[in-house]
């Protein structure tokens, strides 16, 4: 285990792809998420360089694994949220000529968002580096751009705190499960991967918190973020 970092937010929220009037979270930052993060972090770009009107992820971005806990059970909460959308179909095409090529079809919705985040987020990679990078990037010291700030699940929820631990807090780290479905206390589905060309390639796995308190990650509970090597 390379590093371990301590993320706090007063709000967060860890959405997978969904619709409907109901937009759930996960309980903990998804791996997906957790990749981003420290990248964001240590200032390393994980965009592609490309003209297409998706924003596409570096083939070559760093790979590594992570292990992700929750310190503390932050309370569920939810609001109403007036979402503004292209539909499918014909639906309220009538409407398109009144916004003048602006999102014409608004729905309202209910957002779910965790409250009082504190969760532990490990990481193991073959880059010594990368916790050098992390360390400096968190103390303002990388001189290269980054493409905007750590934000905690959705862009306008930030982190109050993100530190290094150099002692670890005994955490139920979240586990791969490997028989589904499986019914386990608080086991949940998590991203892995994103593909953002094909949402058909993005990878997700049953996880469940660890039945006992640990400060170091069991095996099962590293994966390979975005994808293995």
């Amino acid at each position: 285990m390379n590093f371990v970092l301590r993320c706090r937010a007063p709000f967060a929220a860890f959405r997978w792809m969904q619709a409907g009037v109901w937009r759930a979270t996960s309980p903990v930052i998804p791996p997906s998420a957790a990749w981003g993060l420290v990248l964001n972090l240590a200032h390393i770009e994980t965009r592609a360089a490309t003209g297409d009107v998706i924003t596409l992820i570096r083939e070559d971005a760093p790979r590594f694994e992570v292990a992700v806990a929750s310190l503390s059970t932050p309370e569920k909460a939810s609001l109403y949220q007036q979402l503004h959308s292209y539909p499918v179909g014909n639906s309220g095409k009538e409407l398109a000529t009144r916004t003048h090529g602006s999102k014409y079809w608004i729905a309202p919705a209910r957002r779910e968002f965790l409250v009082d985040v504190d969760f532990a987020l490990a990481v193991r990679s073959a880059d010594p580096s990368l916790r050098d990078r992390v360390k400096d990037g968190l103390e303002g010291k990388l001189g290269e751009p980054r493409y905007g700030l750590p934000f905690a699940g959705d862009n306008n929820l930030l982190f109050d705190d993100v530190r290094l631990l150099d002692e670890v807090p005994a955490a139920h780290w979240y586990e791969k499960l490997s028989n589904e479905p499986d019914n386990r206390v608080g086991s949940c589905r998590l991203t892995i991967g994103i593909d953002r060309s094909d949402a058909a390639g993005t990878t997700s796995a049953l996880f469940s918190p660890a039945a006992a308190a640990s400060q170091v990650p069991g095996e099962s509970a590293w994966v390979w973020v975005p994808k293995k090597n």
